[in-house]
């Protein structure tokens, strides 16, 4: 969707008044523009308008951002905003008051100013009649418009490429312009400046063909497969009963009908492509409609062309699969191997990318192997969740289909990465250390904390403590153990200025202490990507003397494993290891080992563990003879206990300080299958629900909060996740997913049904958790909580006693890697740089108040 094309469509005039009291806006030369009294600019066009003048502001740390708030965030919370003026003072601290400035844009459209970086960038709008339109940002992390929040478009290039023009821009948000004055606040991200554009709508309902996920055809097979698109309703109203036609150039018309559309939303919905592939390689065209009613007929509401790719079953491709997390299209990359032998299995090479490289490009990076396929996921996207969180699910869902598929040899699975993906390498390889053979990071950081020092908090209080135990999955460095067995190649450019080799020589130091089969090479004179051999491939990925590492290193089967010493910080995320599985914790978050030595001749587990409290062995690698098995743990004896010939599985519980044989822990107990913390909640297709019961005010909060959820997870994850109003939820249907509601008891109609009889309730001005009441009208809550009815699926919770508690939660970033909160969180009132939470902790195993861990702020918790 070019400037030019939007230029031309038949749309009403937009129109746009500043009310900055400065210099008019620069508009198009195709507008015309007047001045009025006051400093006022008038603009009427049919085209793009790019914002070129502003106001800034520094603003507060985004890293603390989990528990604290700044005055800015605390005056939209509070409901105290008012358009700042020119010169205006906010006080962040005592002895730090900031300023409001005037910055205007430059020649290519963009608001430069170091106070962009983290800060905040107003504008205001007027406009004479209420109008849809589409906004455009690049480089800030959210926006408000009206006070309402919308997704960011963070990730859209970086300084590095020499260019400031957009490379993953996706977000093309639409927004409600009201009669009269409007509001535009941006915090800014990562980098000191800002881009922002507007579009007028060309259709109701409209295809962004900026964001596709499609697969490459191979020449002469059948298609059979799924595709996915971006549709904007820009309206205020749901838009139901709509079809997209896919129209396959050689293959077939399918007709998908679509998800309901939320007003003034965008979503990306699937699209099923078949036929069979041209015979020989090239472009094959792809065309869409979008067709609904329109003036009571039906009609083609919008439509776009796209080019997919036919290419040779031996070349580098894309695959689409459907995925668990939200039933989203997603892809991955396949470079096959090249005339394997037919004999034998070939291996696989998971190669994980750095930040803004897509998969396609990461699997092209490497000359095809003879021995093995190259298979790159995408982090859900170039950017993506830095391989954790939903990122590390991607990966995993893709070597589950790859090892399926291209029927590969489980026990040469190898993985590495470059750069975030050397990272994804260390974060992955040390949770999963029995699935790959061997690991081989390149120019990989460690974890946010040592890559980046800045994001270092001082866990000062109790609650400060608790809600950091919820990150233990991101800090790698305290499961370097876990690469025991593991072979492990560790790559790194010696002047690389972008991750530093001191990340690389730290786990080479601690490998040194108990490792004894890795190698470190640093490459002299080289940066962060480098490639110094003529040949195919890219050295710093494709390294011949680590794939030659590779090809000497295999798999071990639980038969040939003797001694596992394993830990994992979070069952929910780690729970295996060979033929041992930590399923709980005694203290939740907190790190769980366990080392056991299996003895054949004896048919006995000898071991010891720390901060576990249930475990489970699979017995399937022991013959099953009549002759029973045997457990010392901690120095407890266990047993003699019979073979269990249905499960092939012993479960062993602690029972105060003991350990004991006993059933296996029943579904609705904690456990790997549903294990807590507040981020799994977004999972198993989840739905969110908004709630329609509460005041006007508390309605459209409910509503605004679920969509900026959706779209950030669009923009962030590619997700696709169904929004829904709590009078059209049905909760005994797809009772094994996953939902989130938005509201209280009060609010949100669906409560009762899924939360009713349970320890904590959120309604007006209170708080019951188990025995404690908190009360007020300014309490925020975020929560999770096994879905009734289900073995695996949870409920979560956006909540709050009132609107003020209900914003507290706006822009908590508990879909950024890096951050975590626990099973529970309470939040309360809004002050500049203010610590805002006051209790978090952990259900206990049994989902119980009185059995958890939770900590209080005795400011306000007593």
């Amino acid at each position: 969707m070019t400037d030019k094309t939007i230029s031309h469509c038949r749309t009403p005039a937009l129109v746009l008044i500043a009310l900055l009291g400065i210099l008019p806006l620069a508009l198009p030369l195709s507008s015309s523009w007047v001045r009025l009294a006051g400093g006022i600019c008038y603009a009427q066009t049919t085209g793009v308008v790019t914002i070129r003048e502003a106001l800034v502001i520094p603003g507060g740390d985004w890293y603390r951002s989990a528990g604290f708030i700044d005055p800015i965030e605390a005056r939209m919370v509070l409901g105290q905003w008012s358009r700042p003026q020119e010169g205006e003072e906010v006080v962040f601290a005592v002895d730090d008051v900031r300023r409001w400035k005037r910055i205007v844009a430059d020649a290519d459209g963009w608001l430069i100013d170091e106070n962009v970086r983290g800060g905040y960038v107003y504008v205001s709008m007027e406009v004479p009649q209420e109008e849809v339109i589409i906004l455009e940002g690049m480089g800030h992390r959210m926006a408000y418009v009206n006070g309402e929040p919308r997704a960011g478009n963070l990730y859209q290039y970086k300084e590095q490429f020499e260019s400031w023009e957009p490379r993953f821009d996706y977000s093309h948000l639409p927004i409600l312009l009201r009669q009269g004055s409007n509001d535009l606040m941006f915090q800014g991200g990562r980098v000191p400046r800002l881009k922002i554009r507007i579009h007028p709508c060309r259709a109701k309902v409209m295809i962004n063909e900026r964001d596709v996920t499609m697969p490459d055809l191979i020449v002469g097979q059948i298609i059979d497969h799924w595709a996915a698109v971006v549709l904007i309703n820009a309206t205020t109203k749901p838009v139901r009963d709509i079809w997209v036609v896919a129209s396959l150039e050689h293959g077939d018309e399918v007709s998908q009908k679509v998800p309901e559309l939320q007003p003034l939303a965008v979503r990306k919905v699937p699209i099923k492509l078949t036929g069979k592939a041209p015979a020989l390689p090239g472009k094959v065209s792809l065309e869409l409609a979008v067709v609904g009613e329109r003036d009571g007929e039906t009609a083609v509401l919008d439509k776009c062309s796209l080019l997919l790719e036919t290419r040779q079953s031996h070349e580098n491709h894309k695959r689409t699969f459907v995925s668990d997390i939200d039933g989203s299209v997603q892809y991955y990359a396949l470079n096959p191997a090249q005339n394997p032998d037919s004999s034998w299995a070939p291996a696989l090479f998971l190669s994980v990318h750095g930040a803004a490289v897509e998969a396609i490009n990461q699997s092209a990076a490497y000359k095809a192997k003879t021995w093995g396929h190259i298979v790159s996921p995408t982090n859900r996207r170039p950017y993506g969740f830095n391989w954790e969180d939903w990122g590390r699910i991607d990966a995993l869902e893709v070597l589950e289909i790859a090892i399926k598929d291209l029927g590969v040899d489980p026990s040469r699975v190898y993985l590495t990465g470059h750069s975030m993906g050397g990272h994804g390498t260390w974060h992955l390889g040390a949770l999963y250390p029995d699935r790959f053979a061997a690991l081989g990071p390149s120019a990989g950081w460690i974890s946010f904390w040592s890559y980046r020092p800045s994001r270092k908090i001082e866990a000062a209080t109790p609650v400060e403590q608790m809600l950091m135990r919820s990150t233990a999955p991101s800090r790698t460095f305290d499961l370097i153990e876990n690469y025991r067995g593991l072979g492990v190649y560790v790559l790194h450019g010696k002047d690389d200025d972008n991750v530093p080799a001191e990340e690389s020589r730290s786990m080479v130091s601690r490998l040194e202490t108990f490792h004894n089969d890795f190698v470190y090479h640093e490459e002299p004179e080289a940066g962060h990507w480098w490639d110094k051999l003529d040949e195919e491939g890219a050295d710093c990925v494709d390294w011949y003397p680590m794939f030659d590492f590779f090809a000497r290193h295999s798999r071990a089967g639980n038969e040939r494993v003797r001694f596992l010493d394993f830990r994992t910080p979070n069952p929910g995320v780690s729970a295996w290891s060979h033929w041992v599985c930590i399923e709980a914790q005694t203290r939740q978050l907190q790190m769980s080992t366990v080392a056991v030595r299996f003895d054949p001749g004896r048919r006995r587990f000898v071991g010891r563990t720390e901060n576990v409290e249930r475990l489970t062995f699979d017995l399937s690698h022991i013959d099953r003879t009549w002759n029973p098995i045997t457990f010392e743990l901690d120095g407890h004896k266990v047993g003699p206990v019979d073979y269990p010939l249905q499960t092939q599985r012993v479960t062993l519980h602690r029972i105060q300080e003991r350990w004991v044989d006993a059933a296996a822990a029943p579904a609705a107990s904690k456990g790997p299958h549903r294990y807590g913390t507040f981020k799994d909640v977004f999972n198993h297709r989840v739905v969110f629900v908004f709630g329609t019961k509460g005041s006007q005010e508390e309605n459209a909060w409910a509503y605004a909060k679920a969509r900026y959820d959706a779209e950030t997870f669009w923009y962030q994850g590619n997700g696709s996740i169904d929004v829904v109003r709590d009078v059209d939820f049905d909760p005994l249907a797809d009772r094994d997913r996953n939902v989130v509601l938005y509201g209280n008891e009060k609010t949100n109609s669906a409560w009762k049904t899924l939360l009713g009889d349970k320890p904590v309730r959120v309604k007006p001005n209170e708080i019951r958790i188990g025995s404690k009441k908190i009360t007020g009208r300014d309490l925020g809550v975020l929560m999770i909580r096994p879905r009734p009815g289900s073995d695996v699926a949870c409920v979560g919770v956006v909540s709050g006693t009132g609107v003020i508690g209900m914003r507290l939660t706006d822009r908590r970033p508990y879909m950024s890697p890096g951050f975590a909160y626990p099973d529970l969180v309470v939040f309360y009132g809004a002050g500049s740089e203010d610590q805002i939470v006051c209790g978090a902790g952990f259900f206990g195993l049994d989902w119980g108040v009185e059995s958890g861990e939770f900590v209080w702020d005795g400011r306000r918790v007593r």
